[in-house]
């Protein structure tokens, strides 16, 4: 069995697991395994058809008390002990912040390696087989499995979501063994943000600013084209968010998150190293820069010399008459 960890966020199936239960029907198929799902706590119908939908053929539930919300060390307890029970021949997380913070706990209290940030997944042999991107990536590294289960993290919007439905899906609860000593932190309160806006590792289309919006108020330019763009988020470099421009979360690169986007436009982007590490894998890349020797523009598909604030206006006004 492949077994995929479904990441649920208030309320909502990640698109990310999604994503990675496909890959594990896909690879299934090849050698006959059986694709497995398991969350934690209680399942919806529209979960349920989501799985189905995607070629799961068995859900597991766990639940306890203890699980009511996140925690690495309750959620990597209680699947870990469903591993042990189960011994599948893998198990695939979606490479998204609970992904990449569970993973590697996983991996320590089963005993095994972590392939992560995965961009490609085979079935070779017998043997798994994976392709994650090294040296901010600039290289492509495969590993092979060396021990049991073999345990990855995908990178999100990579790999593609395919509906195959399964011809049957059982649904199975369990209850997990766990004590307060087990679960070593507790949320207490979750504080968001005046605006919930997509996650940009998410995001179909990143719209990101650097340097060169001057400020944060100029930021509300990016919402206003993103605004004309179902499926977009907005991105920032590093030097945004130090200087105060924008949150931490919608930082793109090495110190952020890495986003393959089908499309990512940057806007007064240099284009370091470090941030071209966390975008170069987007499908398309568009940049508008003032400077003609921008880093940016060796990796771009369209690139724009010219005033942000010029070529913005225009953006919109076009975006605005295509949708009309």
């Amino acid at each position: 069995m492949i077994l995929v960890f479904g990441e649920i966020r208030d309320g909502q199936l990640k698109k990310a697991s999604l994503e990675a239960l496909s890959t594990a029907r896909r690879v299934g198929e090849t050698s006959g395994l059986k694709v497995g799902a398991v969350i934690v706590g209680s399942l919806t119908e529209e979960t349920k058809e989501s799985f189905q939908r995607c070629g799961a053929d068995i859900i597991y539930c766990l639940s306890h008390p203890l699980l009511g919300s996140y925690s690495s060390s309750g959620y990597s307890n209680a699947l870990a002990q469903l591993v042990t029970e189960e011994n599948p021949e893998a198990l695939l997380l979606a490479a998204t912040a609970m992904g990449r913070d569970l993973a590697p706990r996983l991996a320590a209290r089963l005993r095994v390696g972590l392939a992560s940030d995965c961009v490609r997944l085979e079935l070779k042999e017998g043997v798994f087989e994976a392709v994650r991107p090294i040296f901010a990536g600039k290289a492509f590294l495969t590993v092979q499995a060396s021990s049991s289960p073999f345990l990855a993290t995908l990178r999100p919007n990579v790999f593609p979501v395919v509906e195959k439905a399964s011809s049957s899906l059982e649904v199975e609860e369990r209850k997990v063994d766990l004590d307060e000593d087990m679960v070593k932190e507790r949320v207490e309160e979750i504080i968001r943000g005046e605006q919930e806006e997509l996650d940009i590792t998410e995001a179909e289309i990143v719209i990101s600013g650097g340097r060169g919006m001057k400020g944060a108020e100029n930021f509300q330019l990016l919402r206003e084209l993103s605004a004309l763009l179902p499926q977009s988020a907005i991105g920032a470099s590093r030097s945004a968010v130090d200087a105060g421009w924008i949150d931490h979360q919608h930082q793109v690169g090495q110190t952020g998150k890495t986003v393959s986007p089908t499309l990512y436009m940057a806007f007064g982007i240099s284009g370091a190293i470090q941030h071209l590490a966390g975008m170069s894998s987007s499908k398309y890349i568009v940049a508008v820069n003032k400077d003609p020797e921008a880093p940016i523009f060796k990796v771009a598909d369209f690139g724009v010399v010219g005033d942000l604030f010029e070529v913005i206006p225009h953006l919109k006004e076009e975006l605005k008459k295509f949708k009309s």
